[in-house]
């Protein structure tokens, strides 16, 4: 069954792998983006189509509930019902928090989780009913431990594996598996940013000796959403090469 996947932030570094993935399985995929991104959306899927992976883009802002419910709308209206989320938007606004503003608190709830409730109450009852669907919420290594200057983000990311929990309970009896990844450092352009000498210390800190790439991601991903993935549920996959072991 050609099964639709609506990849939130897909063209970014890791969405991009997830795409590619997911398409490889066959399913047809669908990435949002920001109204502000627009352009750079249109040749990131320009980009995807001369590699061969045809990926449908649609503008959402995760952030207002109201934008998921119309472009879900418009999804199911022109595609057909969505099978399979990937909540995998995210933002970060780094302070320590007697420096945090409201507006940096809000930025990075809204986005990275309360992102995840707008996306995935526009398809949950659509999976339940049908009695199929996957959802994998992308948290992070610092949900976990915790990082200095992250309490917006840290907080943000500890609560979306919280609310995979209570969804796998919700969907388990209907077929709809719902779990967390939860990435360490991984060797996307935003971490290649930090200075060289920051990155080397992250890195001696990894006991497999260095960063991930996005297929790691990946490849988790397209195996928690494949059909035959039918009993895992409220799990948590740490992909960090060790660097945090709970």
């Amino acid at each position: 069954m050609n099964r639709i996947a609506v990849v939130t932030g897909g063209i970014g570094g890791l969405g991009t792998a997830m795409c590619k993935d997911l398409i490889d399985q066959g399913r047809r995929v669908v990435s949002t983006y920001r109204k502000v991104n627009h352009d750079k959306a249109l040749e990131w899927q320009q980009s995807r189509k001369k590699e061969g992976y045809d990926v449908t883009i649609y503008e959402a802002d995760v952030a207002d509930f109201d934008s998921c419910k119309a472009m879900i709308s418009k999804v199911e209206n022109e595609l057909g019902f969505v099978d399979i989320l990937i909540n995998n938007a995210g933002v970060t606004r780094d302070s320590t928090l007697k420096k945090m503003s409201r507006e940096t608190w809000d930025a990075v709830i809204n986005i990275d989780l309360s992102g995840a409730f707008n996306m995935t109450r526009q398809v949950f009852p659509g999976m339940l009913e049908r009695q199929w669907g996957r959802i994998v919420n992308i948290s992070s290594i610092n949900g976990q431990k915790g990082q200095f200057g992250q309490a917006n983000y840290s907080a943000a990311k500890a609560g979306i594996h919280g609310f995979t929990m209570a969804l796998a309970r919700e969907g388990a009896r209907k077929g709809v598996l719902v779990n967390t990844i939860s990435p360490g450092y991984i060797g996307t352009s935003m971490v290649m940013a930090v200075p060289e000498e920051i990155r080397n210390k992250i890195v001696a800190e990894i006991p497999v000796g260095h960063l991930g790439v996005p297929e790691d991601i990946a490849r988790t991903v397209a195996f928690l959403t494949d059909d035959a993935a039918g009993y895992i549920t409220g799990a948590d996959f740490s992909i960090n090469g060790g660097h945090h072991m709970g």
